[in-house]
């Protein structure tokens, strides 16, 4: 009703009801404990190697004790592996790999059940589709998520030379513009956080002067937004000669940046690109920093990059991300396979002199685009599938401009009817076309073993 509602409203009422929000919101990240949590973080950067091993390994023992004695979940599962208390009590950081992993299945799951911990705060969940398209729910308290702002605030934000309270601009998931024939403005505006909301499904060299055009009217100073979409508009103000006006910096995230990508965005907005990566779950955060380095925060949590046996990977070698977040006592996340990739840098020196372990690259995945009837262009499609919890994992393929597939693996609680939801989010992105379901026991995965969450058989041009 709140979704129809607002769709049927006008901008300026829209931009309101963002506001009001955006105050919610404002408020819920910053206040409490994000002042003292921000200072506690920046002293830890001048940490020695020794000095974050023994973090580490303090962080690590406090998070496993509680897990064992408040969280039903691992109770059960590291009980059977035979753990104790004690053992946990005198846990070294090489002994985490005698673990379990924490599958993507399973915080589907019990991530709303088991997996919670009966000393949790009060708070709420925010969904987390991934990049396989199996959606999730990550439990968010109010520390928690003020501990993360904090974090994110430090080592994203400010070593990108810029704050939270500056005016910026987004292009992010979430659907700002409902309508199924989209006009102008192709943003909303949050007053409470001096923010332009651009939509991330309307992007097209047809509207790209509307999107600098935005830029300039909420006088934003830097752009936070998915690699991709951002990649994509600057694309188009390039192709449509378009002057975007001058930014403090741009920082990406979601999507793999690559050098080409980097270097458009940094020519169109005249400023550097800082790139990141962490997701919904919080469970770990890399970020670059002024020296262009990617670091892992080792105070986010623990990050293993193994081989294809489960082994740690030695420097220069690329390989799978395993995550254990420090920061969430709420909902924990222990050696939690995300299901993403990265390069380890094979020398750890920095220009910085920080200690914290360098990356080469976040290799994640890159998505094919998909091509909408007005050529808008798009890759996130995680909202299609939000509030359907029996579907266990999705794949978008574009077979031609005018039909989509969808490949579904569902439970059996599973209603077709969710159809119609599903169908109604795409066309009001993409337009007429014509949608058909495929129901599948699994989705294929590509030569390297990684799932697509998004395939095209276009040539994107």
């Amino acid at each position: 009703m709140i979704e129809q509602f607002y769709a049927r409203s006008p901008v300026f009422l829209q931009n309101i009801y963002i506001s009001i929000y955006g105050y919610y919101w404002k408020r819920r990240r910053y206040g409490g404990c994000f002042s003292e949590k921000l200072k506690e973080f920046k002293q830890h950067e001048n940490f020695s190697e020794e000095q974050w091993i023994a973090y580490q390994t303090f962080e690590l023992r406090k998070l496993l004790i509680h897990s064992y004695t408040t969280v039903p979940f691992y109770r059960k599962k590291y009980t059977e592996y035979g753990f104790t208390i004690q053992d946990f009590e005198n846990f070294e950081l090489e002994d985490l790999q005698k673990l379990p992993y924490l599958e993507k299945d399973e915080l589907r799951k019990y991530g709303t059940t088991t997996l919670l911990s009966n000393k949790r705060g009060k708070g709420k969940f925010y969904n987390s589709s991934g990049s396989t398209g199996t959606p999730t729910q990550i439990y968010f308290s109010k520390k928690f998520h003020q501990t993360w702002s904090a974090l994110y605030e430090l080592r994203v934000r400010n070593w990108a030379g810029v704050n939270y309270k500056l005016p910026r601009a987004m292009i992010g998931g979430r659907r700002v513009i409902l309508s199924d024939k989209p006009k102008p403005p192709y943003f909303r505006y949050n007053k409470a956080e001096s923010q332009a909301y651009f939509s991330a499904y309307h992007i097209s060299d047809n509207t790209a002067k509307e999107y600098v055009l935005g830029l300039q009217k909420s006088k934003a100073t830097y752009l936070v937004g998915y690699a991709m979409s951002i990649y994509l508009l600057s694309q188009s103000i390039r192709k449509q000669n378009l002057k975007a006006p001058k930014l403090k910096a741009v920082l990406t995230s979601s999507e793999k940046l690559t050098t080409t990508m980097r270097t458009i965005i940094e020519n169109t907005f005249q400023c550097k690109v800082f790139d990141a990566y962490s997701g919904v779950e919080a469970c770990g955060l890399i970020s670059e920093n002024k020296k262009g380095e990617l670091l892992f925060s080792p105070d986010s949590g623990i990050m293993e990059v193994l081989d294809s046996n489960g082994k740690n990977l030695n420097y220069g070698k690329s390989g799978e991300v395993v995550a254990t977040g420090f920061l969430n006592y709420d909902q924990p996340l222990i050696r939690y396979r995300i299901g993403d990739s990265v390069k380890l840098s094979e020398n750890q020196k920095t220009f910085s002199g920080s200690k914290m372990l360098k990356i080469d690259e976040i290799e994640g995945r890159i998505e094919d685009v998909i091509i909408g009837s007005k050529g808008q262009k798009m890759v996130r499609f995680h909202g299609i599938f939000v509030g359907i919890p029996s579907i266990i994992m999705a794949q978008v393929i574009q077979k031609t401009l005018n039909q989509i597939e969808i490949k579904l693996v569902v439970e059996n609680s599973y209603e077709t009817n969710f159809e119609k939801v599903m169908i109604d989010r795409i066309k009001s992105q993409l337009g007429e076309v014509l949608i058909n379901f495929s129901y599948v026991n699994e989705i294929e995965k590509t030569t390297n073993g990684k799932y697509k969450a998004v395939i095209s058989n276009l040539k994107n041009g």
